[in-house]
């Protein structure tokens, strides 16, 4: 196995062509696919369907694109993440964080915990819960900073990934001024989240509190996103309170019911015991942020 061929097959699966994706390569089309072939040989299955134009992956090839993603991600992560500890003497430490927390949280916290223990070299992973926690479980990154809610538990060995609650949000739900109207006649639209997302899931035990909802008129993992939608007036969102508070007091969102109370949770992988790791780390436990 060489990473090169896990590159190539996920430049094909993109491109759906040989040609353009040897190209994008910088390898001869007959040396490309030399390299596909090889890697299906080493998976002992067929990734490629070549009786179709444009270039389709077989229901094998679907299947393996998932894990190819992870693979090239994470080795990636795992290089830069060596060399900045090597070329900073491991000062720099990497978090993991979900969207929202890393545009409504991140920055004052770290402002907060810079004033205990000084200027702190950071590296962060904006993406999905999903994604962070396994950044986190296979020791890619120092720490994850995610919501916390009883309804969505998460996995983890308390002592080989301990937290510290360093936080606290909540979900509200939210539209328009220019909804209020429409709301008394029934449901408004929903601005949902796509199903497997954490505030989605969240959001399923939050929908309870304000009663029935309308027919969802748009999906989307993000936060950022529906808040947009719903300030524009297409219906109803689930949001993080800290997105939302300058909005909330300008009147250009109104709440739709009672919040729903989030943790945010810093969790640690004891695997990574690096100086400015341990510095961090005590430094969370004295400092607190509500949003």
């Amino acid at each position: 196995m060489e990473l090169k061929w896990l590159e190539d097959f996920l430049s094909l699966a993109e491109t759906r062509s040989f040609s353009r994706s040897a190209e994008a390569r910088h390898v001869t089309q007959s040396a490309f696919s030399r390299r596909i072939q090889a890697l299906e040989l080493w998976l002992g299955v067929a990734l490629i369907d070549r009786s179709t134009y444009p270039t389709t992956l077989t229901p094998a090839g679907r299947r393996f694109r998932e894990t190819a993603e992870e693979t090239v991600r994470m080795l990636h992560a795992s290089r830069v993440d060596l060399r900045a500890g090597t070329e900073s003497g491991g000062a720099m430490v990497s978090v993991a964080a979900l969207h929202t927390l890393s545009l409504a949280f991140f920055p004052a916290w770290l402002r907060g915990i810079e004033a205990r223990t000084g200027p702190v070299e950071t590296r962060l992973l904006a993406d999905d819960f999903h994604n962070c926690l396994q950044a986190l479980a296979e020791g890619a990154y120092d720490f994850l900073l995610t919501f916390h809610h009883p309804s969505v538990p998460i996995l983890l060995d308390p002592d080989l990934h301990p937290h510290r609650v360093v936080g606290t949000d909540g979900l509200v739900a939210v539209h328009s001024p220019a909804l209020s109207g429409q709301r008394a006649n029934g449901p408004l639209p929903h601005l949902a989240y796509a199903p497997d997302t954490f505030l989605g899931r969240v959001s399923l035990f939050a929908q309870a509190q304000v009663g029935a909802l309308g027919h969802v008129s748009h999906t989307n993992a993000m936060a950022e996103a529906l808040k947009a939608m719903a300030l524009e007036g297409h219906g109803l969102a689930w949001v993080p309170r800290s997105l939302v508070i300058r909005e909330l007091a300008e009147g250009r969102l109104i709440m739709a019911g009672p919040e729903v109370p989030l943790e945010i949770r810093l969790y640690r992988s004891c695997a990574r015991t690096r100086p400015a790791v341990e510095t961090v780390w005590a430094a969370a436990g004295a400092y607190s942020q509500t949003a």
